[in-house]
């Protein structure tokens, strides 16, 4: 069960995630944590496994074969040309026009996970992802590369921006304690 939670967080980070970081969140000991994953290696990195666990400086992830990486990369340039979905243009919205702003925050808003829409803006280089020191997590705001797409120089030029960007509904909604996770 120990090693099917810690694929299943390293699945959905999408990104290393520190053993330190897993130890602390999973409340576990050294010990057991590098046990598993010692256990996810053996299991995953072999020739017939589509997916490895990659660990360096302290961190893991999980990753393409490398035997399978050129397909797996062309698969997801083609991904990321094709065009934007729908909660994709409404989760790039919420960041334009409210970012810097943390996951749990976007997922409030839309009220549904994120995690895939912002691994796919990332790809895309229209989102960048940024550590917050006060809110000690990543915060989001629009890349240049977005800017220039949608053919503005500054995001005070979007349509009705100061309007959204300080609108009290959403304001209240984001000051309200969390009832559960998303």
């Amino acid at each position: 069960m120990l090693t099917t939670t810690i694929e299943a967080v390293l699945f959905a980070a999408a990104k290393p995630i520190k053993l330190s970081d897993l130890r602390k969140h999973l409340d576990l000991s050294e010990e057991v944590v590098r046990e598993a994953i010692d256990d996810m290696v053996r299991r995953f990195n072999v020739d017939r496994s589509g997916i490895h666990l990659m660990e360096q400086n302290g961190a893991v992830q999980l990753v393409s074969n490398a035997s399978v990486g050129e397909e797996a990369a062309k698969f997801l340039r083609v991904e990321a040309s094709g065009p934007l979905t729908r909660p994709s243009l409404e989760t790039l919205t919420i960041i334009a026009y409210r970012g810097p702003i943390t996951k749990p925050e976007i997922e409030i808003i839309r009220g549904v996970n994120c995690s895939l829409i912002l691994r796919n803006l990332l790809i895309r280089g229209f989102i960048l992802e940024e550590q917050d020191k006060e809110r000690l997590q990543p915060v989001y705001c629009v890349s240049h590369e977005f800017l220039q797409a949608i053919g503005v120089n500054r995001l005070d030029a979007l349509p009705d921006y100061e309007s959204f960007r300080t609108n009290e509904k959403i304001t209240e909604l984001l000051s309200r304690e969390p009832e559960g996770e998303i």
